[in-house]
């Protein structure tokens, strides 16, 4: 007879994720909502069957829709033991379904009949979203928000502190949108919110608590996903630094950023800020595009971001920095950024934000 199936929390989990595989076996409904980053979905029901399941449940009783699911499962046990090998290649699974019930723990009992290392998720899918906004309301990360009007090359200049050995999170990255009207070019659908969440919650988990963590200035929302209100209101009280480029440099950057999309998708982009540029400056985007002028519609589109970031800059109640440069090096903008930060948190306006 297999032994007890083993038990992980939440907290458990980036530590096996070298060594395991985690498996959700709800519907693909259920996983395309939201899922734990990196987790491979087996389900045990298809949404239509696990619909099914569910009426026979509130319609007829708790052992029907046991009796049902038998049904629907006992032909299928072969197969799936089939996938979960192929899945696992020689490594350990992890099996959660919504709460850790019924549905993960047959299939962990049938995996682990059938000779594979099984771990259980205790609680379930249910039981790791409400770690997340425990993680939130509890954990003492030190963030520093890096701002900068639009096109000053913010990302990059994270993805260079990354890879000079600081802690960041790419927010953008994350919602795969750059949170402008042009934010959505040449980048994948986003994920749902609760997804989007859902990886918010894997990067923070693999944070140091000791170290500072970098994160891009932002509106709560970036397309259609939001920034959860815990985790936006440290962003907003945190430690702020500003970084200042001279607008031909930023021209150029977006520029280069841009100008490779279909004139058709930069007309519908632009367009969204229709209102907000007004009709006149809105025609003459539109005829910079049709004539390829794609630095006058960085330029014309700059004003209202320009004017937009610089009013919420000055309502900004956290302490602030301001670095200035005369040059577009991101890597050299990194440098001397991790070199202010290592003073700045000394001192005693900032350490404690």
């Amino acid at each position: 007879m297999p032994s007890t199936i083993r038990q992980i929390q939440p907290d458990d989990l980036v530590k096996l994720m070298s060594s395991c595989v985690i498996v959700d076996v709800r519907t693909p409904a259920e996983y395309e909502k939201g899922h734990i980053p990196e987790s491979v979905n087996l389900p045990l029901f298809t949404n239509d069957e696990r619909a099914a399941v569910g009426t026979t449940y509130k319609q007829v009783g708790q052992q029907e829709a046991i009796d049902l699911g038998l049904e629907i499962v006992g032909p299928k046990m072969a197969q799936l033991v089939r996938k979960a090998r192929e899945i696992a290649a020689g490594r350990a699974l992890v099996i959660y379904c919504w709460r850790g019930g019924m549905r993960s723990g047959s299939v962990a009992w049938l995996l682990q009949t059938a000779g594979l290392k099984i771990f259980q998720l205790t609680g379930g899918y249910k039981q790791y979203r409400k770690h997340f906004y425990e993680l939130l309301n509890r954990h003492p990360w030190q963030l520093v928000n890096l701002g900068g009007r639009t096109g000053s090359g913010k990302t990059e200049i994270l993805h260079q502190l990354h890879q000079m050995g600081q802690q960041v999170i790419d927010l953008e990255g994350i919602a795969n949108h750059r949170g402008s009207a042009y934010g959505a070019l040449g980048l994948p659908p986003q994920p749902t919110n609760e997804q989007f969440e859902n990886l918010l919650h894997d990067a923070l988990t693999r944070m140091s608590p000791h170290q500072c963590i970098w994160v891009e200035s932002e509106s709560q929302g970036i397309g259609h996903n939001f920034i959860p209100d815990e985790f936006y209101e440290r962003m907003q009280n945190c430690l702020f630094i500003n970084i200042n480029i001279p607008i031909e440099n930023r021209i150029q950057r977006l520029v280069r950023d841009y100008a490779c999309f279909p004139k058709e998708m930069l007309r519908d982009a632009s367009l969204k800020i229709k209102k907000r540029l007004g009709g006149l400056v809105m025609q003459q985007v539109l005829d910079a595009i049709d004539h390829d002028d794609f630095a006058s519609v960085a330029r014309l589109t700059l004003g209202y971001y320009d004017k937009t970031y610089d009013h919420g800059f000055a309502l900004r109640q956290s302490p602030k920095a301001e670095l200035s440069f005369d040059h577009d090096d991101t890597e050299r903008m990194a440098q001397s950024l991790m070199q202010s930060i290592s003073n700045l948190l000394k001192t005693p306006q900032y350490a404690n934000h």
